[in-house]
């Protein structure tokens, strides 16, 4: 056995990686430049905004609303062995904000938005529909994937306030109803606490997961393989990049703006 090997297996591995990160760079460039230059296609980003946006709604309520719940109950467990239940407005409402609201949304539009998105252009791709966009000389990325990207740039921060809002919410009726907090004073703890810089650096998240999110999906259904197996591979593979790319640009953008 030659004592090289798992070396060669591993250089080819990050050449695959970093070949990967350059064709998605490559990509994400090109389909931003798309998006100011006409022909534009008004009806293909309506559709978009109905889909990613309007459409997304309910998951993305339901899963705040139990979200915030669920961080009450968790704070105020935690608090009540160093007797600090009073703090569970103030650390639900930073970490709805801050955190739990962007990361959740930006995860439920991954799962939603990027597979389906994956799906439906891999599949075009495999019935040949994009070739006939080509023949009518129609840019499949104009028409593709400069709508349902600046669709998702556009909605998702939208998304990520209304999450933000409503994970809030249902933190304040775990903590009215079941925890004894009063009203009045958990509302008024929760909008002193929180900072403007708090709100744009949920809204700036929305709008870099959002772009992710829909590059993501665009990028792999334009590069599926054929067939059914190649549509299956290139909505998983859509997914996962946009899940980890999501959390990887969390870390970041939190750093950014903890440094501020």
């Amino acid at each position: 056995m030659n004592p090289l090997s798992p070396l060669g297996g591993l250089g080819r591995a990050v050449m695959t990686l970093l070949a990967t990160f350059g064709k998605v760079a490559i990509f994400s460039l090109d389909a931003s430049s798309h998006i100011f230059r006409p022909p534009y296609y008004p009806r293909e980003f309506a559709v978009a905004l109905m889909n990613i946006g309007w459409l997304s709604l309910p998951v993305v309520g339901l899963t705040a609303i139990f979200t915030g719940g669920a961080l009450a109950l968790q704070i105020y467990a935690g608090g009540a062995r160093f007797n600090a239940e009073a703090v569970v407005p103030q650390i639900v409402a930073i970490g709805m904000v801050r955190e739990l609201g962007p990361v959740l949304v930006g995860l439920m539009i991954a799962a939603r938005v990027t597979s389906s998105i994956a799906a439906e252009i891999a599949t075009m791709k495999v019935t040949e529909q994009i070739d006939a966009l080509v023949t009518l000389s129609t840019h499949p990325m104009k028409y593709l994937t400069a709508p349902r990207v600046l669709a998702a740039l556009i909605t998702v921060p939208a998304l990520v306030g209304i999450g933000d809002v409503i994970g809030i919410a249902g933190g304040y009726v775990v903590a009215t109803e079941n925890l004894g907090f009063n009203a009045s004073t958990y509302l008024q703890n929760t909008v002193n606490f929180l900072e403007t810089r708090d709100i744009v650096s949920s809204l700036v998240k929305g709008a870099a997961f959002g772009l992710i999110a829909a590059l993501m999906g665009c990028y792999y259904g334009m590069s599926s393989g054929r067939g059914a197996q190649g549509v299956g591979r290139a909505t998983k593979s859509s997914v996962e990049s946009a899940a980890i790319m999501i959390l990887a640009a969390n870390f970041i953008l939190t750093g950014v703006f903890f440094s501020i």
